[in-house]
């Protein structure tokens, strides 16, 4: 089978072309014929040597993907030979096959393309983990999502305003504003030429329950500053540094809570838990077209290389995905 694989590891790595052997699912397992995967932020990490798979895992990228079952191993009473699927892996999307545990595989939702739904497992069960299981949002809270563009952005303004809660973000230009507006959020900040702390301090929405951020650095303590008493940050990624000066009298005056999160080392169990609630929670907001994977891009999957570059570069707006045809 066809596979992108990575070369020297660092910042000289290179994505390529690769055979492998198609894999034999255990018996735990599904085999699927890969008919898109989403392209994620650590999929990036990892070619830089950042982010490896867990152990157990393929060496290749690749952390979700939609499909048909080819195959299925001993004890799987979930999914026959033929069903259309989504999954999340701990790695090997990149490729033509994919294995995947029954209990993090989910049936596909009918009104959507392969395309579409390719993005949903890595992002999706981001979002409702952090949000939701972590970050505990409740209905009528402030959310501030920084990054509101990304495929985490577009899937969390959705998800966020789905259930309830007055959604602000922050986005780079007026375009992705504009767009962030017209899936739900209720107040957003350009902050290529805004201060994003100043913007929603004198709004209606001036104090957060929940944070999620991608951005750390000096974006920390204007969090803090922003947040309501008893408010919850969560942290899923640091664009803007891992090291920062923080105001600890914010945690202190207003019992803030700072956490942080990465799904791809969690253990089966954990996972199989979001899973659970995709399936009840999610896929029927899905499959009744209140909420949508955005795409903003599809490759083929010889063109990995340039779905990295158009991620690097920050212009998308939603998710960028590899096709197989």
């Amino acid at each position: 089978m066809k596979v992108i694989d990575i070369v020297n590891h660092g910042k000289n790595s290179q994505l390529v072309l690769a055979e492998k052997t198609i894999p034999s699912p255990k018996e735990d397992d599904v085999l699927i014929e890969v008919k898109a995967s989403g392209v994620n932020r650590p999929d990036i990490l990892q070619r830089y040597g950042l982010h490896p798979p867990p152990k157990g895992s393929p060496d290749h990228p690749g952390l979700e993907v939609s499909g048909i079952i080819s195959e299925v191993g001993s004890k799987v009473k979930k999914f026959k030979k033929g069903d259309k699927v989504i999954a999340l892996l701990g790695g090997g999307g990149y490729a033509e096959y994919c294995l995947a545990n029954q209990e993090l595989t989910l049936p596909m939702p009918e009104n959507l393309s392969f395309k579409e739904a390719a993005a949903i497992p890595e992002t999706y069960f981001t979002v409702w983990n952090n949000i939701f299981r972590i970050g505990k949002l409740r209905s009528n809270e402030n959310i501030l999502i920084h990054g509101g563009s990304s495929g985490i952005g577009t899937t969390a303004i959705q998800i966020s305003k789905q259930f309830g809660a007055n959604v602000i973000t922050t986005t780079s230009n007026n375009d992705k504003l504009n767009k962030c507006y017209k899936i739900g959020a209720d107040f957003v900040v350009n902050y290529g030429n805004q201060d994003f702390y100043e913007e929603i301090k004198k709004s209606k929405y001036n104090e957060m329950d929940v944070i999620l951020d991608i951005v750390g650095g000096d974006y920390t303590n204007k969090n803090y500053a922003l947040s309501a008493m008893n408010a919850r940050i969560v942290q899923i990624a640091y664009l803007k540094g891992n090291l920062c000066n923080i105001d600890l009298s914010h945690i202190m005056r207003k019992s803030l809570m700072h956490t942080g999160s990465v799904l791809r080392p969690k253990n089966l169990e954990y996972k199989a838990a979001i899973a659970n609630d995709i399936k009840s929670e999610i896929l029927p907001l899905i499959g009744g077209g209140k909420i949508k994977p955005i795409i903003y891009k599809s490759f083929i999957l010889e063109d990995a290389a340039q779905a990295h570059d158009l991620m690097k570069s920050g212009k998308h707006f939603g998710k960028i995905v590899l096709t197989k045809e």
